[in-house]
C-alpha cells in the first residue's frame, strides 16, 4: 500500500474496529481449545462453558450440567461385641466396617450416645439387621427397631423386624431386619436411634469386629422434594 505524505501511525486493533458477527468458524484456529492450558481437575460449580442455545451463544455454569444423580453417601457400621437382653438405644461398641473390601462414599454417618446424625440432607435409606442366639431356652420374640425423630426431640418407632427363637438343646440362631426411608430436610432435626427388644434376658445379640453379625447401613438415595 502506498501513501501520499506521511505513513499513518500504527494503532492497535480494538473491538470497536470489528463488526459484530463477522468472524466465522473458518477464521478460528483449529487448536483454539486444545492448545490452551488443561484444567486438570473437575470444574468448579461456577466454571463456565460456551453453548449454543438454539443457535444463540450463551454461557453456562458447570453446576447445571454436572452429574449429581449418583449415590453421594453410603456408609455401614456394625456391633463389635455381643450383648444380652433389650437395649434401646444401642450406645456402645459401634465401628465403621473396616475390612479391605469396604469403603464408604462421602462423609459418612456420625453416632453419639446412640443417636445417629446424617452428614447431608436428602432421602436416606436405613437398613438395620440384627443377629441373635439363645441356648436351651425360648425367646417368644426378638425384634429390631428403627426409631426416627423429626424434631431432634420426639422419637417414634418407625420400622420393626420380628423373630422368635427356641432351642431344647444347644444354641439356636435367628436374624431380624428393619428398614425405612427418612427424609432429612435438616440434619439437626432428623436423626435415628437403633434398638433391640427381647422376651428373654438371656438372648444374645451377636457382635463381631471382622464380620457383619449385627449391622446398619445408610444410603443417600438423592435429593428430596
Amino acid at each position: 500500500m502506498s501513501y501520499i505524505g506521511k505513513v499513518p501511525t500504527a494503532a492497535p486493533l480494538t473491538s470497536s474496529d470489528v463488526t459484530d458477527g463477522i468472524i466465522t468458524n473458518a477464521k478460528l484456529a483449529q487448536d483454539i481449545i486444545s492448545a490452551d492450558t488443561a484444567l486438570g481437575a473437575e470444574p468448579a460449580d461456577t466454571d463456565e462453558f460456551l453453548v449454543s442455545d438454539a443457535g444463540t451463544l450463551k454461557r453456562m455454569d458447570y453446576s447445571y450440567i454436572k452429574d449429581s444423580g449418583g449415590i453421594t453417601e453410603a456408609d455401614m457400621w456394625r456391633i463389635t461385641t455381643s450383648f444380652t437382653g433389650s437395649v434401646q438405644p444401642i450406645t456402645s461398641n459401634w465401628e465403621r466396617c473396616d475390612e479391605d473390601t469396604f469403603e464408604k462414599i462421602g462423609t459418612g454417618m456420625a453416632v453419639s450416645s446412640g443417636i445417629w446424625t446424617f452428614p447431608s440432607t436428602g432421602l436416606w435409606w436405613v437398613k438395620w439387621n440384627t443377629g441373635h442366639s439363645i441356648g436351651s431356652e425360648e425367646a417368644r420374640y426378638i425384634y429390631s427397631e428403627l426409631i426416627f425423630t423429626n424434631d431432634n426431640s420426639t422419637y417414634t418407632e418407625r420400622s420393626v423386624g420380628w423373630a422368635g427363637i427356641w432351642s431344647a438343646t444347644g444354641d439356636a440362631y435367628c436374624n431380624t431386619h428393619a428398614e425405612g426411608y427418612i427424609n432429612v430436610a435438616n440434619v439437626s432435626n432428623q436423626k435415628v436411634k437403633l434398638g433391640v427388644n427381647t422376651a428373654a434376658s438371656a438372648a444374645s445379640c451377636k457382635g463381631s469386629s471382622t464380620a457383619n453379625y449385627t449391622w446398619v447401613s445408610f444410603i443417600r438415595l438423592g435429593d428430596s422434594q
